[in-house]
C-alpha cells in the first residue's frame, strides 16, 4: 500500500500469535485516504521482529494489532518496550493500537501507545486522530460547515438524523446526550406543525397541537438553546428544515441562530397541496424559489426535498424521477452552488430493493447531468420512513438491509432514519442505537462489498425511468406552446434548451402541471389543486402508472399523450 499526499509513514502489523489483520488493513486504508504513505509488516510478528523493521525502515507511526488474550497482551506490550529501549526507539517511536475493548484498555494501561482504539469509537475519533488529534483529551477540531465536515470524514459519510421531543426542555437534553455521544454528525431539528406554519403568528396556533409532530420551538432563543446544545462532544452540526409559512423569514432566523449547515425547501409542496399550509401551488414555488435563491446568494447548501414527496403519496416512479430532476434543475437555474440531493428509498411502501436501486440511479443520472464547475452535488441516502416495522428488532434489521442497499450510491451523507420510528418518535438512546447499527453496516460496506448496481435487472429499470422521466420533462416543457397564457409575462428567448429550462422552472407552468395530472399521485384525489386521477400499482417491486379501465401497466408516454391530446382538443383545459 502506498499513498502519494505526504511523506509521513504508517507501519501496521499484528504482534504476537495474532493473526487477525483486517482492522490493521482498515485502519492503513482510511490513512491512506488521508495522504499517508502506509505499509503492512505482516501478522503474529515478534516483539524482536517488529522493532528490527522499524529500526531499519523508520516509520513515523507504528499501528499494532492484537485481538487475543488481555493478560498475553499485557507481557507482549511490557517486552515491546524493552525491545524498543534497547534500540534506542524509546520513547521517540509513535505508537498506536487497535484491537478488542479489554485488550484496547490493557494498551493503554501499558503507556507506550499515543492511542489505543476499541472498534467502539465512532470512526470521526480516527479521522481525528489521523488529522492529528495525539491525545483522547485533546479536542478535535471538527468542521463548522457541511462541505468542509464532508471532506474532513471521507471516505466515510456523514450521519444525520431527526430529533424533536415535545418540549424544548427535553430536546435541549437530548441533543447534550447525542453530541456527547459523537455517533451523530448532523442534528435536523424537529419542530411541530406550529412552529412550522405559525411561527411568527402565535395568534394562529393551536395548543392542543403543541408538540404534534416535534419540538414546540416558539422563539429565536429556543432554537438558540439547541444549538448551544449540540456545541459539545463532536460538535455536530445542526439544520431545520424550512416552515411551511413565511420561508424567507424563518429561513434567515434558522441561520442566525443555529448556523443551519443547509436548507431543504421543497418546490412543489408545503402548501395547500399537502394541507401544510394555506398558499396556492404556484405562490409556494415562487416563495420556495426566492428562499432558495437567497441562501445561494450566502453560499449556503440548498436540498430540494421534492421527488420523495411524490413517491410518499404513491406517485409512479416516473414522476418521482422526475421531480428529482426538476428539484435540482431549479435548483441551479438560482444559483445554488452546493446540491444536497436525497434519496429516500423503500418508498413508496413494497418497493423492491431491485426496482428501489434502479430509480435512485435513475435519479442521480439525471441530476448529476448537471454537474459543473458551478454546480456540484451531494448525494444523502436514506431508509423510507412508512416502511418500518413496529416490530423493533424486525425494523432494526429493515434499517440495516436499507443502509446497505442505499451504499451503492456512495454517499456523501446518510440521512439514519430511527429503527423505531414505526413504534414511536426516537429519543436520544434510539439514535445513538441507530446510528451504531448503520455504523456498522458502513464499515462493513467500506471494507468491499459487491457493486449492485451493475445487475442487469437493476441498469434496465434505470434506464427505462430515464427514458421515461424525459418524456414526462419534455410534455411539461412542451406545456407553453399548447397554452401560452402560462408564459404571459415571460418572453421565450433563445434555442429550444433555453426554452425548456424557462418552463421547468416556472411556477406557473409546473402548478399547471399538477393540475392537469402530468404531475400527480394517488394521494392527490380530491384535493382541488391537483388532478388526482391517476392510477398506480406495486408491479414486481415497482410502482407504476396502470390503466383505470383494464387495470394494465400504462406505459408513460401513452399517458403523457392521453393528457396532452385532451388539453389541445380542449383548447387548454384538461377534460
Amino acid at each position: 500500500m502506498t499513498g502519494t499526499k505526504t511523506g509521513v509513514l504508517i507501519a501496521g502489523v499484528s504482534i504476537g500469535d495474532c493473526v487477525h489483520v483486517a482492522g490493521i488493513l482498515n485502519f492503513l486504508k482510511l490513512a491512506e485516504a488521508h495522504g499517508y504513505r502506509t505499509e503492512f509488516i505482516g501478522a503474529a510478528k515478534s516483539p524482536e521482529e517488529i522493532v528490527a523493521w522499524t529500526k531499519d525502515n523508520k516509520p513515523d507511526i507504528l499501528a499494532i494489532g492484537y485481538r487475543l488474550d488481555p493478560d498475553a497482551a499485557g507481557r507482549l506490550f511490557s517486552r515491546l518496550k524493552q525491545v524498543l529501549d534497547e534500540a534506542g526507539l524509546y520513547p521517540h517511536q509513535r505508537l498506536v493500537f487497535g484491537g478488542t475493548p479489554p485488550v484496547a484498555e490493557v494498551a493503554k494501561a501499558s503507556g507506550i501507545f499515543e492511542r489505543a482504539f476499541s472498534g467502539a469509537e465512532d470512526i470521526s475519533e480516527i479521522v481525528g486522530y489521523l488529522k492529528g488529534e495525539t491525545g483522547s483529551s485533546v479536542r478535535v477540531d471538527f468542521p463548522d460547515n457541511l462541505v468542509d465536515r464532508i471532506a474532513w470524514k471521507a471516505p466515510y459519510p456523514l450521519l444525520r438524523h431527526h430529533f424533536g421531543l415535545p418540549s424544548v426542555e427535553a430536546t435541549r437534553t437530548g441533543i447534550e446526550r447525542i453530541s456527547e455521544a459523537g455517533v451523530l454528525d448532523v442534528v435536523s431539528i424537529g419542530p411541530d406543525q406550529n412552529a412550522q406554519e405559525h411561527f411568527f403568528h402565535p395568534e394562529n396556533m393551536d395548543p392542543d397541537q403543541d408538540g404534534a409532530g416535534g419540538v414546540p420551538v416558539r422563539s429565536a432563543r429556543d432554537f438558540e438553546l439547541l444549538y448551544a446544545a449540540s456545541r459539545r462532544g463532536n460538535y455536530p452540526l445542526m439544520r431545520c428544515y424550512s416552515g411551511t409559512r413565511d420561508v424567507i423569514r424563518f429561513g434567515e432566523m434558522l441561520l442566525n441562530t443555529i448556523k443551519n449547515a443547509w436548507t431543504a425547501i421543497p418546490l412543489c409542496w408545503y402548501n395547500v397541496l399537502d394541507r401544510r399550509g394555506p398558499r396556492g401551488v404556484e405562490q409556494a414555488m415562487t416563495e420556495a424559489q426566492e428562499a432558495i435563491a437567497r441562501h445561494a446568494e450566502r453560499g449556503i447548501p440548498v436540498e430540494v426535498n421534492e421527488a420523495h414527496h411524490w413517491s410518499l403519496r404513491d406517485a409512479p416512479d416516473v414522476v418521482a424521477v422526475a421531480a428529482a430532476y426538476l428539484g435540482a434543475l431549479n435548483a441551479k437555474s438560482l444559483g445554488v452552488k452546493d446540491y444536497v440531493a436525497q434519496y429516500m428509498f423503500n418508498t413508496p411502501p413494497g418497493t423492491g430493493a431491485a426496482m428501489d436501486l434502479g430509480k435512485m440511479l435513475a435519479k442521480l443520472e439525471l441530476i448529476e447531468s448537471l454537474v459543473d464547475h458551478d454546480f456540484r452535488v451531494w448525494r444523502q441516502v436514506r431508509a423510507g420512513l412508512a416502511s418500518f416495522p413496529t416490530d423493533l428488532d424486525m425494523a432494526k434489521g429493515h434499517l440495516a438491509a436499507s443502509t446497505l442497499v442505499s451504499m451503492n450510491l456512495k454517499p456523501h451523507i446518510v440521512h439514519v432514519v430511527g429503527f423505531c420510528e414505526g413504534d414511536h418518535a426516537a429519543t436520544p438512546e434510539d439514535i445513538i442505537e441507530s446510528c451504531k447499527i448503520v455504523q456498522g453496516v458502513i464499515r462493513n460496506c467500506m471494507e468491499g462489498m459487491p457493486d449492485m448496481t451493475l445487475s442487469d435487472e437493476v441498469q434496465a429499470r434505470k434506464n427505462r425511468l430515464v427514458e421515461e422521466a424525459k418524456i414526462l420533462l419534455h410534455a411539461i416543457a412542451q406545456l407553453p406552446e399548447i397554452v401560452p397564457e402560462l408564459l404571459i409575462n415571460d418572453a421565450l428567448q433563445g434555442d429550444e434548451q433555453d426554452k425548456s429550462v424557462s418552463a421547468l422552472t416556472n411556477p406557473r407552468v409546473l402548478s399547471y402541471a399538477i393540475k392537469i395530472g402530468l404531475l400527480d399521485a394517488p394521494h392527490l384525489q380530491g384535493n382541488p389543486a391537483a388532478c388526482g386521477r391517476i392510477r398506480a400499482a406495486m408491479v414486481g417491486g415497482a410502482c407504476v402508472a396502470i390503466d383505470p379501465e383494464s387495470g394494465k401497466v400504462l406505459p408513460e408516454i401513452e399517458r403523457v399523450e392521453r393528457i396532452l391530446n385532451g388539453l389541445k382538443k380542449s383548447g387548454g383545459r384538461r377534460t
